[in-house]
């Protein structure tokens, strides 16, 4: 899988788990994966749209990546392994793909960096 198309499947995740936590929960904090879902998004469609700027929308969004899966695996994390239900389902799903498309942002980093 490329990088765009991790990215994609991140954002997508993160907003659709957000946006559902945010409807079971009504709580505005559940919408923060959503909204880091939302800035991962628009760095896809920006460097899909203008190519010269796929690598700085390239290092944002692995910022943003790696900051949501941080906030997941310190924060949210240990509450749902507390709480257990279909909250942990949510939480598990968007650290699998924010690990992912982190590995996968990872490796082409690395890639792009011996083709140098």
């Amino acid at each position: 899988m490329d990088v765009s198309k991790a990215n994609l499947l991140n954002s997508i995740v993160l907003i659709i788990m957000g946006f559902w936590g945010f409807l079971e929960l009504s709580s505005p904090t559940a919408l923060i994966p959503a909204l880091f879902g939302i800035v991962l998004l628009i760095c896809y469609l920006i460097a899909r749209s203008k190519p010269s700027l796929n690598k700085l929308f390239a290092h944002i969004a692995v910022t943003f990546t790696l900051l949501i899966l941080i906030a997941l695996i310190g924060v949210r994390l240990p509450k749902s392994l507390e709480d257990g239900g279909i909250g942990l389902f949510r939480v598990v799903s968007m650290i699998s793909t924010s690990s992912f498309a982190f590995l996968i942002f990872i490796k082409s980093f690395i890639d792009a960096r011996i083709k140098k």
